[in-house]
């Protein structure tokens, strides 16, 4: 929780809070929203409006009496910068805060140099962003930096990766506050983007939503509740992937067999289809891959899939029973309204998500299927920097709270002195 030492202070933050929260308002309907006095309001909107922090947006379509002025927030006035990587990519992007795209920047990630080499390319992509996007370093009020990982986000570490091995005790939010002196949130990639689809995309900001990423190298859930990210004890909650669904299945990089992502992850989808290939089965995937079986991935078998490959289209079946049958899974232990599912297995085409619904309702308990809503997302490749934009804005509008003075709240020893003038007396 943020604190300020004034109630001037505290009421002004609350006010542009309100606004990034629930958009135009009024002076009246602030009031409404905060009981502070009508006139303390006035004011403090006639100081923001000067110091260019908040705009007028036209009158309000209020029924009765005079209509109100809207206000909202000054996108140009300040930004956010966003950064993201996993073991393909390193980007950043400045964000306005209506969290729309000013600039951006995107590279293959350096990994051949560990921790130090990642470290000065996430820091360059960062002032090539600032400078591509025109705008002030000092207009910058947070960083968000989504990487591929467990992370601690209380702390702003990434505790480790499994597709970046190197990065264990990766300190990035000491790293971006020490090179930006800017107040920096640090997330897991998933969770980044169940943000940005939360907010942004088709997850019409429901309070308990789950969003599953298929991603190249695995499957992961960020888990909403009440509003909220879950997190779990040790910050790994989500590890969705390794959901353990047959005996004697194949075995799973995290040491286990017959976990969800062997068994129906793009690495697995892979596989498949180029044992096909080898054996002598014909399929467009090859096509997709110019030919070449060992460039066929999960997202190539997704796509020939779509287009009606019967091979490709065979084991994405299979894939999705698997994972529908872990949907249904999700839907019992949470009991979410809406469940969204990454945009890459659209690809596919609309007849898997049918799937996914259908095994869900068949395996799922019918009271926590109710009215449960499950789509694709919409958001592509910039998410994990959207919601990283994102979270990092949530944090600086976060409404503070009140911290008086250490007088008021504790007694406080008072050092005796000698009064100066019994001393002169003396």
């Amino acid at each position: 929780m943020k604190h300020v030492t004034t109630k001037n202070e505290r009421d002004r933050l609350m006010i542009e809070a309100l606004i990034f929260r629930y958009g135009q308002l009024s002076r009246a309907e602030i009031h409404e929203l905060t009981h502070v006095q009508r006139s303390e309001i006035s004011r403090m909107v006639r100081e923001l409006l000067a110091e260019g922090r908040l705009l007028p947006a036209g009158r309000a379509d209020n029924p009765m009496g005079r209509k109100q002025v809207l206000l909202r927030l000054n996108e140009e006035f300040r930004f956010v910068l966003a950064v993201g990587f996993d073991d393909e990519n390193a980007l950043a992007a400045i964000l306005d805060l209506h969290l729309l795209m000013r600039s951006s920047v995107r590279e293959p990630a350096l990994l051949d140099q560990g921790q130090d080499g990642l470290t000065r390319q996430l820091l360059a992509l960062a002032h090539q962003a600032i400078a591509k996007a025109g705008v002030d370093p000092k207009s910058l009020v947070g960083i968000g930096v989504a990487g591929s990982g467990l992370v601690n986000s209380r702390d702003g570490v990434m505790v480790m990766s499994s597709t970046v091995e190197f990065c264990q005790d990766f300190h990035l939010r000491e790293i971006f506050e020490k090179d930006f002196g800017i107040p920096t949130a640090v997330e897991n990639i998933t969770r980044a983007k169940t943000v940005a689809e939360r907010g942004l995309g088709t997850g019409d900001l429901a309070q308990d939503m789950i969003y599953v990423e298929y991603g190249r190298t695995g499957i992961g859930a960020g888990i909403v509740i009440n509003g909220k990210l879950f997190y779990g004890a040790g910050h790994a909650a989500g590890e969705f992937g390794h959901t353990h669904m047959i005996e004697d299945g194949p075995a799973c990089k995290c040491g286990s067999f017959g976990c969800l992502e062997a068994i129906a992850g793009a690495a697995a989808l892979q596989s498949r289809v180029r044992k096909a290939v080898a054996e002598g089965g014909t399929s467009s995937a090859l096509a997709l891959a110019e030919g070449d079986p060992n460039k066929i991935t999960g997202r190539t078998v997704l796509e020939a899939a779509g287009q009606g490959d019967k091979i490709c289209a065979a084991i994405v079946e299979q894939a999705g029973n698997y994972l529908g049958v872990a949907l249904a899974n999700l839907v019992n232990l949470f009991n979410p309204a809406v469940i969204v599912i990454d945009q890459r297995l659209s690809l596919a085409g609309p007849g898997l998500l049918d799937q996914l619904k259908r095994v869900i309702q068949r395996k799922a308990l019918n009271h926590s299927a109710k009215g449960l809503t499950v789509r694709f997302g919409t958001l592509g490749s910039e998410a994990s920097l959207l919601g990283a934009g994102r979270v990092a804005l949530e944090n600086h509008f976060e409404i503070p709270a009140l911290k008086l003075p250490r007088f008021m709240i504790e007694t406080v020893k008072v050092p005796r002195r000698k009064n100066p003038a019994a001393r002169t007396a003396a």
